[in-house]
């Protein structure tokens, strides 16, 4: 049985940096009151974010942190398995995560992942859904099982029947399965290889049993015939590099002075251009102005005529000699182009070389293996015993390969059995058939306590299927919200009752936030209350509701949170 014994949390949410502290053992029935706002669900989110690393409700992980301190956010809950006692611990700013176990922390060389996994799996035998489907009914950010997809309702199913070992032991199966796969391709792979040396092993013998000179003879000539080829292009190689040589440093040389010689014409003209343009500029001064702008004297016709001739004379002397340059700088142009055009012929030559040189290794390669059968040809006549022999042992290889395959075809089988027994549809379902009417009986005996009187059953695929006198068939969905939530209590008290008679899963705690301040009319108050009156000894129920006023008297202790200076300070009466 999990026992929870307390909880404590500080600089967590409005709580300031001193520890809240709520022993979970003190009273069978515990009332917590408080205004909104006040903290009353905090002790949920801390008992929540202690075991499963995130809060009851649905808020961020920096929201978490008180915001007037920031830092030095820890919650800490400490419960008892089987005489064993455990003692969880987290905080934010700094992160911490720790599990202690009868004041020993458990190894953390693991990630913090399969830390968690660890916890869930060995120590609480839960998870985040099953946790909440267990001990907690709440109003928010809680999903009843109701609203649960089918597969999440079978997951909290297997954790109460604690047949998620079955789940475990079919993905320890997929995994031998996947290495027996591999090991059948790797046998393949060697038995392909086996089959293949043994081919080229019996026309290894049939080579050594045939020889004649015919066969030597036609390699040898087939040999010659590519030496020629090596010959020939041998020759054309030789031609081009001579071509090469005497061309490429001459022709890099021209076209490097060439385009130096282009870059100063280009200047050059440039000059000329701006030169033009200036003297443009003056006689256009000239031609427009009377008045010298800078002295403000008047300037003579005389002295306007002559400037505008010798500017005129100017730019005819400077247009002369840029058509001049012009004609020069084609020229040089060409004589690039041609410089270029001998240029990509020594790079086209050397491109020649080189593929010429590829095929050349390669007709070598080929002489090469050609000359090695020559020899195998000539000089293997007296190795046809060990040939033979190294036949018969491939051959002996390929049947021990045989039968190892033979053994995991049959390995394969028995695990395509188990999985199928493994499978949600094999051993599981089996034990969930034989819990169902377990399950439906003690929902409808629970609904009837709650005055809710429906035919509730769930199949095997764990969808419902709901009846009552006026109406045969309808849903979950139907109903209104109190009808929804008797059905959410029953299967509540329905869970933790499988749990224990499976000892899976059973535990102390039962918190119902604001069950009490939802949709529950006042018979269903009443009703809720006998089931908790009839609860085992040992459970400890904890009701969160501001309606404190209400409620007051009917439970053997009480909680209040209030607000001071912002903070959430908690009081027990």
């Amino acid at each position: 049985m999990l026992k929870f014994k307390n909880v404590k949390w500080k600089n967590f949410l409005s709580t300031g940096d001193k520890f809240t502290e709520v022993s979970l053992t003190r009273s069978p029935s515990t009332l917590i009151v408080g205004q909104n706002g006040a903290g009353k669900s905090t002790m949920l989110d801390a008992l929540s974010f202690s075991l499963f690393g995130k809060p009851h409700r649905n808020i961020n992980k920096p929201q978490l942190i008180n915001s007037i301190n920031g830092k030095g956010c820890e919650v800490q809950v400490e419960f008892e398995v089987g005489g064993v006692n455990f003692n969880i611990v987290r905080g934010i700013k700094p992160n911490k995560f720790e599990i202690w176990q009868n004041d020993i922390m458990i190894n953390q060389d693991s990630n913090s992942r399969d830390y968690q996994k660890f916890l869930e799996q060995n120590v609480l035998k839960l998870n985040h859904k099953s946790f909440h489907q267990i001990v907690v009914l709440g109003s928010s950010s809680f999903i009843p099982f109701m609203q649960l997809s089918t597969n999440h309702r079978r997951e909290v199913i297997e954790d109460l029947l604690d047949i998620q070992v079955f789940t475990k032991m079919n993905g320890l199966l997929r995994e031998r399965s996947s290495k027996i796969k591999e090991d059948m391709v790797n046998i393949n792979h060697q038995l392909d290889t086996i089959k293949e040396k043994m081919n080229l092993q019996r026309r290894h013998i049939k080579n050594i049993e045939s020889i004649n000179e015919e066969q030597i003879t036609s390699k040898q000539n087939a040999a010659r015939e590519k030496m020629d080829s090596i010959t020939a292009l041998q020759v054309v190689n030789g031609e081009l590099s001579t071509f090469i040589d005497e061309n490429m440093t001459n022709t890099t040389a021209n076209l490097k002075k060439l385009n130096e010689k282009k870059t100063k014409l280009n200047n050059y003209n440039f000059q000329i251009t701006e030169n033009i343009k200036k003297v443009v500029a003056d006689a256009k001064f000239y031609t427009e102005h009377d008045t010298c702008p800078t002295c403000t004297q008047d300037i003579g016709e005389d002295i306007k005529t002559t400037k505008i001739t010798e500017a005129k004379a100017r730019a005819v002397e400077l247009k002369k000699g840029q058509t001049e340059l012009n004609t020069t700088m084609n020229q040089v142009g060409a004589d690039i182009l041609d410089m270029e055009s001998w240029q990509t012929q020594i790079f086209e030559s050397q491109s020649t070389i080189n593929s010429n040189n590829s095929q050349i290794k390669l007709l070598q390669s080929d002489i090469d293996k050609l000359s090695k059968e020559v020899a195998a040809l000539s000089g293997n006549s007296g190795d046809l015993s060990e040939a033979k022999n190294e036949l018969e042992e491939l051959s002996t290889n390929k049947d021990l390969l045989n039968d190892e395959k033979l053994n995991l075809v049959d390995l394969r089988t028995y695990h395509e059995v188990i999985s199928e027994m493994l499978k949600d549809t094999g051993i599981k379902t089996k034990v969930i058939k034989q819990y169902l009417p377990v399950m439906n009986k003690l929902i409808n005996h629970y609904l009837q306590v709650l005055d809710f009187f429906v035919s509730f059953n769930l199949n095997e695929s764990f969808e419902e299927t709901i009846r009552s006198r006026h109406r045969d068939d309808f849903t979950y969905s139907s109903f209104s919200e109190g009808e929804k939530q008797r059905i959410d209590l029953a299967l509540l008290f329905t869970w933790r009752q499988i749990a224990k008679m499976k000892n899976s899963a059973s535990t102390n705690l039962l918190v119902l936030d604001e069950t009490f301040d939802s949709s529950l009319d006042n018979d269903g108050v009443d009703n809720l209350m006998k089931i908790l009156n009839t609860l085992d000894e040992g459970t400890n129920v904890f009701i969160i509701s501001h309606k404190g006023e209400i409620l007051e008297g009917k439970f053997r202790s009480k909680i209040e949170f209030v607000k001071d200076r912002n903070f959430s300070v908690m009081k027990l009466t």
